[in-house]
């Protein structure tokens, strides 16, 4: 193995703090850094989003591609993309008592938007 560069292995060392944990004590300590490690990803994703993670989730609502370009621009156009775009077909949906398809065919109709614009522009989520 010439050429190569001898590693010393300090595993032991490394799992000292772990040596004396059961297989259920190690399994919640695991989720306990898993969920450590994905909690700042999923803050991100909270308040990010992006016209292509909008598009697919119109998609996965029923919404033909043809469609789902005239929602995402109508959000963006009305500065509303940060509440998500199936947020708000989701939300014309209930307030206004019509299935999520209708509300989002009478949304790429441009009825709604002022009423989605004074919801979530006025301060309520």
């Amino acid at each position: 193995m010439k050429g190569y560069l001898k590693r010393s292995d300090d595993f032991d060392k490394r799992r000292e703090h772990l040596r004396n944990l059961s297989d259920e004590e190690l399994k919640a300590r695991f989720w306990e850094l898993a969920g450590r490690v994905v909690d700042p990803m999923l803050e991100l994703a909270k308040t990010h989003t992006t016209p292509s993670i909008e598009r697919s989730v119109l998609l996965r609502m029923g919404f033909s591609s043809l469609e789902v370009k005239p929602l995402v621009d109508g959000a963006i156009d009305r500065g509303l993309m940060g509440h998500g775009v199936g947020h708000l077909v989701y939300r014309v949906s209930k307030d206004k008592n019509l299935s999520i398809r209708e509300a989002g065919v009478q949304m790429i109709e441009g009825n709604h938007w002022d009423y989605l614009v004074e919801t979530f522009k006025g301060g309520e989520r």
